[in-house]
């Protein structure tokens, strides 16, 4: 929260509730041997899979906001589960294709079904997933997700006039 506040801001509310869906979604899909995360990578992979896509490792982590490495690691996980199988891409060398095995899919498939339940009961206050509260929370969130974030540059200009020592008093 911000000094002077009278509640708590936007950014410390979306902390709070990412960290809460990603708790419930871990439990949730811990017994069908998957993480949050892991889930995240098979269920997009499901969807591009089925819009005919065989994405590389590359394309899955723009689409889910999660670093390449990371799923690199994830995807290699997931491999040895026996739940996705990557292959070199034909017209590129350097890139993976991923794609999930028969057993990916009945996991995935479930894993969705146990999420989509989840998703009803955190919508439900809103009216439901369809509700029109529902769907205007999502265009809100969609929209904060297009803006793209950039630590501010300081500005020798607009700032006050303070040394450099000041500056860095009582900073770690």
């Amino acid at each position: 929260m911000s000094k002077g506040s009278t509640g708590p801001t936007p950014g410390f509310l979306v902390w709070r509730l990412a960290n809460k869906w990603r708790v419930a979604v871990d439990r949730a899909v811990a017994p069908l041997g998957l993480t949050h995360a892991q889930y995240s990578l098979v269920a997009s992979l499901y969807g591009m899979s089925r819009a005919g896509e065989r994405p590389s490792q590359r394309r899955l982590a723009d689409h889910t906001g999660l670093e390449a490495l990371y799923v690199s690691k994830l995807a290699r996980t997931l491999e040895s589960a026996g739940l996705i199988e990557r292959t070199r891409d034909p017209r590129d060398p350097r890139a993976v294709q991923l794609a999930l095995t028969e057993q990916g899919h009945a996991v995935t498939r479930q894993a969705i079904a146990v999420v989509q339940g989840l998703l009803q009961q955190l919508l439900e206050p809103l009216g439901g997933p369809g509700a029109p509260r529902a769907r205007a929370f999502t265009e809100d969130l969609t929209t904060l997700l297009d803006t793209p974030l950039a630590p501010p540059v300081p500005n020798a200009s607009n700032e006050p006039n303070v040394s450099n020592a000041e500056r860095t008093k009582g900073t770690p």
